[in-house]
């Protein structure tokens, strides 16, 4: 996770906006990382990649209403994101977060960068 945090911290520092190939293989890269490591990942990590997937939903759903050719996309992007937010959620509900919690700790991230 720590290695996309920092590709993140890189792109939220940009001026410009990421072509959408790269923005779809850091995509890829982060669901890949997820489905290998979801079950291993320890609270820290976790929080990370709740960030991380926040981030990349948001921006897609603002990238799909800009351009009509790749809108499906990142909706796609948007809600398979959205579907690991909420996993994360719920597994660090399960390991004893509260929401408030959980939002501190996300926020303290962005803080960060």
């Amino acid at each position: 996770m720590e290695k996309l945090l920092e590709k993140l911290k890189e792109y939220l520092k940009m001026e410009t906006e990421i072509p959408f190939e790269e923005f779809s293989e850091y995509y890829r890269d982060l669901i890949a990382e997820l489905n290998q490591t979801f079950n291993d990942l320890d609270r820290e990590n976790r929080l990370k990649a709740l960030y991380i997937c926040s981030i990349v939903q948001s921006n897609a759903d603002a990238r799909s209403k800009e351009s009509k050719a790749t809108a499906k996309t990142f909706k796609k992007i948007s809600a398979k994101c959205a579907f690991w937010t909420d996993a994360i959620k719920f597994n660090l509900g399960k390991d004893g977060m509260s929401s408030e919690e959980i939002e501190q700790a996300t926020e303290e991230i962005n803080a960060s960068i």
